[in-house]
């Protein structure tokens, strides 16, 4: 856990609008070291789609240094860029990005069919591993439309762990499902990082960062906050609360209200987000 897997130094981003400069990112620094699970949050126009963008290298910083997993990145042309993102980073997207009419095992072998470098397993057995590991071991035939939205964004988890990624970058993984299939997401995301995994989680639901042990917060594209979660909680423990309460029959909407309302957000340091 001591080797940073991300390493930013004086990270920024500016763009050029006609005659207007924005600067999106403004001099970050960011170490996130190998198995850490980290939200960076932000309101609108913090900066944080932009710096997401840099970390998933699918943007260069306009000055600044970033380090990937051992990989000097900042410079790298586009085409280096894609090569490093095929290796090292895993993503996962609010919008799940699935392919239509293709089944959910032909999505996750998707990536590996574009590497270059020789692969240790064949596609299609990595595939069916991946799926296997995010619990959809029987669903692999099925297409994005047969599958609920929680289980689209299983088999968008399982495409970004098949390559095997130094990082899982996830943005707002959680936007668009419901109160309980984002909390039995958590859960998913907490075993993978039990396991070892680096996971980076943008987010702007506090409910949602809560389920990390440590909360970046940007704002006007500096780092305004970068503290560890005290006592993180446990999405399995909130599932089997929730579960059980739904069996009362004196209290069948408890469940329903602790998912939706969370108990707030507990920093060690700056108190709720």
């Amino acid at each position: 856990m001591d080797t940073p897997v991300v390493q930013t130094n004086a990270l920024t981003r500016t763009y050029i609008m006609g005659r207007n400069r924005v600067d999106a990112l403004r001099g970050v620094d960011l170490c996130v070291r190998r198995g850490e699970m980290v939200s960076i949050m932000g309101a609108s126009g913090s900066g944080k789609s932009t710096l997401m963008n840099l970390l998933g290298c699918l943007d260069r910083p306009s000055t600044g240094a970033y380090n990937l997993d051992g990989v000097e990145v900042a410079n790298l042309s586009k085409n280096e860029l894609a090569e490093v993102r095929s290796r090292k980073i895993g993503f996962v997207f609010q919008g799940f990005h699935l392919l239509p009419r293709t089944s959910a095992l032909e999505n996750v072998e998707l990536p590996l069919l574009y590497r270059r470098d020789s692969l240790t397993t064949p596609p299609r057995e990595a595939a069916k591993a991946a799926l296997q590991r995010v619990g959809l071991g029987d669903r692999m035939d099925h297409d994005p439309s047969e599958l609920s939205g929680g289980q689209q964004q299983r088999v968008a988890i399982a495409r970004a762990l098949v390559t095997s990624p130094a990082l899982l970058l996830a943005d707002e993984p959680t936007g668009n499902l419901d109160s309980r299939t984002s909390v039995e997401i958590m859960a998913l995301f907490q075993e993978l990082h039990a396991a070892g995994l680096t996971v980076i989680l943008v987010t702007h639901e506090p409910e949602i960062a809560r389920y990390t042990e440590r909360i970046v917060e940007l704002r006007d594209g500096l780092i305004v906050r970068d503290v560890p979660v005290e006592d993180p909680a446990r999405a399995t423990h909130d599932l089997k609360e929730a579960a059980h309460a739904t069996q009362d029959p004196n209290n069948p909407t408890h469940a329903t209200r602790d998912l939706d309302h969370p108990p707030s957000l507990v920093l060690a340091a700056g108190g709720e987000s």
